[in-house]
């Protein structure tokens, strides 16, 4: 079971990706987030994401009835510029 669930809806990935990093924070280290994201760039955007700052992309959620993916939130992090997810901060 994930500690939080982030609703990404239609959201492009860069919006979400800037949500997430919020909702990462407050979770805090060891937290599993799932993010439900339609945008067909997330199985690829937010793995990529991960791996920049350091969070551990656990990968799909398999049953869930839209896509869904899983991470767990990095004991340290890089951070990324606020309104540049890509870029580190």
């Amino acid at each position: 079971m994930p500690d939080l669930v982030v609703d990404g809806g239609d959201k492009l990935c860069v919006q979400l990706l800037i949500e997430l990093r919020a909702h990462v924070r407050a979770a805090g280290p060891g937290a599993v987030i799932h993010l439900i994201a339609t945008d067909p760039a997330a199985p690829v955007d937010l793995p990529a994401w991960c791996h920049l700052t350091g969070h551990t992309y656990l990968g799909p959620v398999e049953g869930a009835e839209r896509p869904t993916y899983a991470l767990r939130v990095a004991e340290s992090a890089a951070e990324t510029q606020e309104s540049k997810p890509w870029h580190a901060a």
